[in-house]
């Protein structure tokens, strides 16, 4: 913003006095504030010795800063920061405020400002001659869809062109500037279309009154000319066509895809219960403490559990002799042998005491099928690759059923005989055998929340 400053002292007159219509009416703003608040009447009181001198003089400031109690400067600081207040004098008979902002720009307010200067004076805030004309550029004036457009005192005049300005400014020159009728200068009303309104002609777009009577009007007539348009038609032709068909679905492809489900679009112009909703949403994965005792690879770059004994590893390069292998070394490792030497023999149903497996003859052990002539890829299962599968087959486990069927005492015994430690339990074959016995693949998904790996 530009640095605004009072006029000069040569200008300034000695002293300042509201007439008596003025005072009345400041009387009136300053008694519209609170008591403590009377300061905030300055602007108005302010614009109201504008109108009166034509422009804001200091003995102006000084006098409405008495009336309100306040410091001089903070009615300086007022004066000199609003741009529609004149700290210079203007013409005594008009001054001009040509709007310059981009739509006045676009329209020709450069062309208006031209003619000022012609009929002015070359330069902003200067009179003219005779001291009855000044202009200057102002930012939006709020009339944009009439630009270009001006000001004078209080009224706007707008849809100018360069030789309308000339006349208006001619008419104040001469005194008689009362006789200028403010607006539109082209004949339109107030801020509608140039070419005459568009919208909103009649009422009946507007009143819910009219439009509910004209609807129940409509509605009746059609009533009473039904029957007589029955008799007097024609029998149509069975195969004449009654107007355009409206657009089918017959072709739209049918899938139960997600991507392409109605009840799943948002907004979806299929309703549906809740039940529905909640049955075709994926469920969260089932908690697993073993898995979430582990650090993801990405994190640690390791795979490693978060707590707990960590066992370590021996390097794979370490050689161990057949005979001591699964066996410890030292004292200890001398004990365990000389137990193992001294234990008797185990029967077919006691299992095989060397490699820990339980009997194949225990009553425990999974009833086994014949091979069917179609196989489940029990590879599907997590913890079953194609080793496991091909001795779970040797059992006689071909279908996700006989997984799902089995008992506490069957799960241990087939843990013991593919030396789990307990693996089946903490990958929960059961349940993930139930889930691709009911459902395959997708329901899996949707008890698990990820496909089967």
């Amino acid at each position: 913003m530009s640095v605004r400053r009072l006029a000069e002292a040569s200008l300034q007159p000695v002293s300042f006095a509201f007439n008596r219509a003025n005072a009345a009416a400041a009387k009136q703003w300053i008694n519209k504030y609170p008591k403590g608040r009377e300061q905030s009447a300055i602007i108005p009181l302010l614009m109201l010795a504008q109108e009166q001198e034509g422009w804001v003089t200091k003995a102006a400031i000084e006098t409405i800063s008495d009336m309100l109690g306040m410091p001089y400067i903070r009615g300086l600081e007022v004066a000199t920061f609003y741009t529609q207040y004149q700290l210079n004098p203007v013409g005594t008979r008009a001054h001009i405020q040509v709007c310059g902002t981009t739509p006045c720009m676009l329209r020709g307010s450069e062309a208006l400002m031209d003619v000022c200067r012609s009929k002015i004076h070359h330069d902003q805030f200067h009179t003219n001659d005779k001291g009855t004309l000044s202009w200057e550029e102002v930012e939006c004036l709020g009339a944009c869809v009439n630009a270009p457009m001006v000001m004078i005192f209080k009224d706007t005049f707008e849809d100018l062109t360069p030789e309308r300005l000339a006349e208006i400014i001619d008419l104040y020159d001469a005194g008689k500037g009362a006789s200028v009728t403010p607006g539109p200068q082209n004949g339109r009303i107030t801020s509608e279309p140039i070419t005459g309104l568009t919208t909103l002609k009649s009422e009946k777009a507007i009143l819910k009154t009219t439009r509910d009577r004209d609807a129940k009007a409509a509605a009746k007539a059609a009533r009473e000319a039904a029957p007589a348009a029955i008799v007097a038609a024609p029998a149509a032709p069975a195969q004449a066509s009654a107007g355009p068909v409206a657009p089918s679905k017959a072709s739209k492809p049918k899938t139960d895809a997600p991507e392409t489900s109605p009840a799943l679009e948002t907004p979806s112009p299929a309703k549906v219960a809740p039940e529905t909703e909640k049955a075709a949403s994926v469920r969260a994965p089932r908690h697993s403490a073993a898995n979430a005792n582990k650090a993801a690879p990405e994190v640690e770059k390791v795979l490693k559990q978060r707590s707990g004994p960590i066992v370590k590893a021996e390097p794979a390069a370490a050689f161990k002799a057949p005979e001591a292998k699964g066996t410890q070394l030292g004292a200890a490792g001398k004990t365990a042998a000389a137990k193992t030497t001294n234990a008797k023999p185990t029967s077919a149903k006691t299992g095989n005491a060397k490699t820990g497996k339980p009997s194949l003859e225990d009553k425990n052990r999974p009833a086994g099928i014949a091979r069917p002539a179609l196989v489940d890829d029990l590879k599907l299962i997590s913890g079953v690759g194609p080793k496991i599968e091909g001795i779970l087959h040797s059992l006689g486990i071909f279908t996700y059923a006989q997984v799902a069927s089995w008992k506490k005492a069957e799960r241990e015994w087939v843990d013991g005989y593919l030396s789990f430690h307990g693996r089946i339990e903490r990958e929960d074959w059961v349940k993930q055998a139930k889930a691709l016995a009911k459902g395959g693949v997708a329901e899996y998904i949707r008890v698990f929340g990820e496909k089967p790996v």
